[in-house]
């Protein structure tokens, strides 16, 4: 995968599911984290990429490769691809950087969208453009 933003976050206690490990649900919510923080980066948010769209998400995919534990810091990976008219894909890696174990993988696709009119939009010329510049650089 083409990696262009990294973060970190700690597993927590409460990210574990009855089997010790890190659970379904708070690895959905680490994919949502870790895009809220490289929207950040670029300057935006998911309630405003710009000429007053926001985003909504279609769906995700996430795929176990290892197990995360509490304490774990995991190195977030994050790419945009597949940009179309209305929507674009979000790609995730999290390894875990102690051993360089690859915990989980996926992705999701967003599409812009106008919660005021409840309808589909454009994506922003401005966050196209944001994105590529980033990812080119």
């Amino acid at each position: 995968m083409k990696t262009v933003f990294h973060t970190q976050i700690t597993v927590r206690i409460t990210d574990l599911n009855y089997g010790g490990h890190l659970g379904n649900v708070s690895a959905y919510s680490y994919f949502h984290e870790a895009r809220v923080r490289y929207f950040r980066e670029l300057g935006m948010t998911e309630g405003d990429i710009g000429d007053g769209v926001a985003l909504t998400q279609l769906n995700a995919y996430i795929e176990y490769k290892g197990e995360g534990f509490a304490g774990d810091v995991l190195r977030a990976s994050v790419f945009i691809d597949e940009i179309k008219r209305t929507r674009f894909r979000v790609n995730y890696e999290f390894v875990r950087e102690s051993d360089s174990k690859l915990i989980v993988r996926g992705h999701a696709m967003l599409a812009a969208f106008d919660y005021a009119t409840r309808k589909p939009r454009r994506l922003a010329p401005a966050f196209i453009e944001k994105v590529r510049a980033y990812q080119s650089g």
